[in-house]
């Protein structure tokens, strides 16, 4: 999915998973009503698990769609990491006792937050590419100092030395600097 796509279907499309659960839990019941009880401690442990705003998770996707709407691109993503380390923390002190399968999602979290850690230049620079290449009709805009502040939604008017630069044409010149040193 493109990372310019659009927050508002971003978020229809990462509460369609969590919607589609509780659809098909109900319909679980509704098939086999002996077994009503096994079916929602499974729905509300996986709807709960799925819905940890831990990054990348959808509720740490929606977090981040959150975040994105009021700070940069790139900022939300570190945040949406960082409060993910955090929530893991807290789970880490809240919780007294630990089953083997507690154990083993909280170390599979962990594994996912640093690996999603480690992709955020990549994630933002293929952001910024996307800018460069597609054309983009945001109706709200905003003046930054750097691709760094880019924000989701909008478009961008770029001061670079007293020098005001709209966003495609600061892109331009920034890839073909970047082409021309190759």
């Amino acid at each position: 999915m493109p990372l310019n796509f659009s927050i508002f279907k971003e978020f229809l499309i990462l509460i369609g998973g969590p919607l589609f659960q509780v659809i098909a839990c109900f319909f679980l019941i509704l098939l086999l009503p002996s077994n009503k009880d096994l079916i929602l401690l499974y729905h509300y442990g996986i709807l709960f698990f799925n819905l940890l705003p831990i990054y990348p998770l959808d509720g740490g996707k929606i977090i981040n769609l959150i975040l994105s709407i009021f700070i940069p691109y790139k900022l939300s993503l570190k945040l949406s990491i960082y409060l993910s380390y955090l929530i893991i923390i807290f789970i880490l002190f809240i919780k007294r006792e630990f089953t083997i399968n507690i154990i083993v999602m909280l170390i599979l979290a962990l594994f996912l937050i640093t690996k999603e850690k480690r992709k955020v230049n990549h994630l933002h620079n293929k952001f910024i590419l996307e800018r460069y290449l597609n054309n983009y009709n945001f109706n709200n805009s905003k003046i930054v100092n750097n691709i760094n502040n880019f924000y989701r939604n909008r478009r961008h008017l770029v001061k670079e030395n007293y020098i005001y630069y709209l966003e495609k044409d600061y892109l331009i010149k920034k890839y073909q600097n970047f082409s021309k040193k190759r």
